[in-house]
């Protein structure tokens, strides 16, 4: 992909750093209104078999999987382009794979409270003769 864009950049867009990497055939900038029949999308996503595709889906799956790395509501405003936190938030999907990790981490702070509790709880109760705190005797 990399190659491609290079040599897309070579053949068709200025060397001025404002120049526009794609544009109409007249050199005119490309907009929402105009993408469509620039580049055929329905016979585009035809021909992959997903005709109900709209070009906003892949915004929305490459903002979502950047969202996935971690990155921050500020990060993913700036890749967007959005002065709101709010559009950035959409992308914050929470994932069964999130929702997993964080389930993972409560039991883990929960398990590890509960044995520093039984070990402060053992502390304080007198040993008999045998060595044995109050509970283990069956003491309450």
């Amino acid at each position: 992909m990399v190659e491609v864009v290079r040599e897309h950049l070579a053949a068709e867009v200025d060397d001025r750093p404002d120049a526009f990497v794609f544009t109409t055939e007249s050199g005119r900038p490309i907009w929402r209104g105009n993408l469509n029949k620039l580049i055929d999308w329905k016979a585009a996503v035809a021909r992959i078999g997903q005709p109900h595709l709209h070009l906003h889906d892949l915004r929305h799956t490459g903002n979502t999987l950047a969202a996935r790395t971690g990155a921050s509501t500020r990060d993913l405003m700036a890749r967007m382009g959005h002065d709101s936190s709010q559009a950035a938030l959409i992308y914050q999907h929470a994932t069964a794979e999130a929702d997993r990790a964080i389930a993972q981490a409560l039991h883990e702070a929960v398990r590890a409270d509960r044995k520093k509790s039984k070990k402060s709880a053992g502390k304080g109760k007198p040993k008999d003769r045998a060595g044995k705190r109050g509970k283990e005797r069956g003491e309450g």
